[in-house]
């Protein structure tokens, strides 16, 4: 159960009326101790599971299995996003202070809480009053066949439905009553298919094994509840399905394996035995298809006909092709392509635009994520050898390589489209970023920010690092 979000001491979380994302002109606040959604109580998660086995024989076991369920997110984590903004009902964005501390007393004053209006700046946060959680249908089928007694192959087919899933509009002057809302609210789905098979060896004459393999499809209207990734955003006059394409997560393929073997299992003689006993190798491989790339014409946040701040994609232009590679990067882009591919800014043009507001007058009709950037693969390899010490202590070492060929991977290209009559491409369609830096965010030094260094995840360069382990 998710409780609507209040506060013990202070401002609630504000609540409105008027909620209509269709027509916003009767949107108010509500009275003060209103609350924003209500807490629902009849969120009922059944799950229900099933296996059969047809074989006995301990080595040519066949099992399947399957279970469908119901799993409900939160809202409440939404109400950050409110906070996080520093905007009412806590005041000012940020407080500036002057002269030696201990501050006067009547500096010392914070500023008042000031409701949002069209006229001070401050931007309102609301939740639909008529909010409920959103929800996920998931299910499965899976068959398990044995292969002697350490050793199983397996095939699942994984679905999943997300429903009443939040999304957030920006809407600048809603009404003469407000300059801007952030409004939440059920509009948004989800839905992902999937074939997993996988190989599984358990450890047997020191050999331990696990292949997977995942061949999937992941679409949706946004891929996260915030506003924060411009992509995301619902446009509340656009349909509420114009964004809906490849989720921004969606990999159509993956493989990954992991094998590890200890070398003091091989039947060895007594000096190669004394050289070779404990040590032990692993070797890991990750490779995946490329992930979607959305292109955003950056001439335009919001359009015409529309209150809304929303992701303006450009238009097709019929014929051309959509990437670009080889010398084709230094013809057409002015520079080479980091993986040998880039984006065609001569496949895209700005949307038809109003000459009155100078915005566009639609939605152009390129798709959200519609184009793809590069795929990754990486080998990393790992040896350790054990010196027994004592009875019950012992000493490891260990030394592990990430990307031991050092091959590059490079982050997506980018999406930000500018036609070349606006001074475009200005680097669009090109990567500036390996992968591992991509990941971490803000050209890999994003330190503290929550993020791997580029270093210790997948994407990163070559690197080497040892290790001593005391065990007791």
């Amino acid at each position: 159960m998710d409780f609507t979000p209040s506060s013990t001491r202070g401002p609630n979380l504000l609540a409105v009326t008027g909620y209509d994302l269709q027509d916003l002109s009767n949107l108010a606040l509500a009275p003060a101790g209103a609350s924003p959604f209500k807490t629902r109580y009849d969120n009922v998660a059944p799950r229900f599971g099933l296996a059969y086995q047809f074989s006995q024989s301990q080595e040519w076991q066949t099992v399947i299995r399957g279970g469908i369920g119901v799993f409900y997110d939160l809202v409440s984590s939404q109400a950050g996003n409110s906070f996080g903004f520093g905007n009412y009902p806590f005041g000012a964005d940020s407080i500036s202070r002057g002269g030696s501390f201990p501050l006067a007393p009547a500096a010392a004053v914070p500023p008042s809480i000031v409701p949002p209006s069209a006229s001070n700046g401050q931007i309102l946060f609301a939740f639909d009053p008529h909010l409920s959680l959103p929800y996920t249908l998931e299910w499965n089928v899976a068959i398990e066949q044995a292969l002697g007694k350490q050793q199983t192959i397996s095939a699942s087919y994984i679905g999943a439905a997300g429903r009443r899933l939040l999304q957030t509009a920006d809407v600048l002057n809603p009404n003469p009553n407000f300059a801007e809302a952030y409004l939440i609210a059920n509009t948004a789905t989800s839905d992902y298919n999937a074939l997993q098979v996988q190989f599984n060896r358990r450890l047997s004459r020191g050999l331990q094994a696990l292949a997977s393999y995942t061949w999937s499809h992941s679409i949706d209207d946004g891929s996260a509840g915030s506003s924060g990734e411009i992509s995301n955003r619902l446009s509340p006059t656009l349909n509420f399905d114009a964004n809906r394409g490849p989720s921004d997560f969606d990999i159509r393929n993956a493989f990954s394996t992991g094998i590890t073997y200890d070398v003091s299992e091989l039947k060895l003689n007594p000096l190669a035995r004394a050289i070779l006993d404990g040590w032990s190798v692993q070797s890991f491989i990750q490779a995946r298809s490329s992930p979607p790339v959305d292109i955003s014409d950056v001439l335009f946040s919001q359009l015409s006909q529309s209150l809304g701040q929303a992701d303006i994609r450009p238009d097709l232009v019929s014929g051309q092709p959509l990437y670009v590679s080889g010398s084709q990067c230094m013809a057409i882009l002015g520079q080479p392509c980091p993986g040998g591919r880039g984006f065609d800014p001569a496949a895209f043009a700005d949307p038809p635009v109003d000459p009155s507001t100078g915005l566009p007058v639609r939605q152009g009709n390129l798709g959200r994520n519609a184009l793809r950037g590069f795929g990754a693969t990486q080998w990393d390899f790992a040896v350790h050898r054990t010196f027994p010490v004592h009875e019950a202590l012992k000493l490891e070492f260990r030394a592990e390589m990430f990307n031991v060929l050092n091959h590059p991977n490079f982050g997506p290209p980018s999406g930000a489209f500018l036609s070349p009559a606006n001074g475009g491409p200005g680097g669009f369609g090109v990567s500036t970023q390996m992968l591992g830096q991509y990941f971490s965010g803000a050209g890999g030094t994003n330190s503290g920010g929550g993020a791997f260094s580029p270093l210790y995840q997948i994407g990163g360069p070559r690197s080497i690092q040892f290790a001593l382990k005391l065990m007791f």
